[in-house]
């Protein structure tokens, strides 16, 4: 199975639009959103083509697609709106071998750690910085951001498949990865 995973859209019709292009052009079977799909925050300046309802169109059209966990920026009015679950803190993906512990950064972090097994997997949003940080016992891995990148990292995405995480940017560029062992 393939997964294709991204964070932090905050209300981008255009970034929206480009990850739904790559989420097809991937042909994943699953898209996980690492949250603050809908919402900008205080602490952002407004995205391009900031259109919260079109990107409620574009989401709700891949519902039976879609993965997601609460972001910072989700509310209950969200999940009104939006028609596949959004207010979930965490999932627990077990894939290709690996368990994934999906979440968005806010509460569980590198540095507040859920509760992991050796080898686990930390998925993260939230930072807007692509990483992949392998530790001791656990790998931290952020997809960055699909439309507010930080530290000069590209508007991004991950893909998972045949135990291969990939880094990419939507100009089908791939700029890191990590395979499961």
């Amino acid at each position: 199975m393939k997964f294709m995973i991204a964070s932090d859209i905050h209300g981008s019709a255009y970034w929206c639009e480009k990850m739904i292009g790559a989420f097809e052009n991937e042909k994943a079977e699953r898209l996980i959103l690492l949250g603050d799909l809908l919402y900008h925050g205080p602490r952002n300046d407004l995205p391009k083509d900031y259109a919260p309802k079109k990107v409620i169109e574009m989401l709700n059209t891949h519902k039976d697609e879609i993965l997601c966990v609460r972001g910072n920026c989700e509310a209950e009015v969200d999940q009104m709106v939006l028609e596949f679950p959004v207010l979930a803190e965490y999932a627990l993906i077990s894939a290709e071998g690996a368990e994934i512990f999906a979440t968005h950064g806010h509460k569980w972090s590198e540095e507040n750690l859920p509760p992991l097994k050796k080898g686990n997997i930390l998925l993260c949003g939230h930072t807007h910085i692509p990483a992949c940080n392998i530790h001791e016992n656990y790998v931290y891995m952020n997809p960055g951001s699909v439309s507010i990148p930080k530290e000069n990292s590209s508007n991004s995405y991950m893909t998972l498949e045949n135990g291969c995480f990939l880094w990419k940017n939507f100009d089908g560029e791939t700029y890191n990865r990590f395979e499961i062992k």
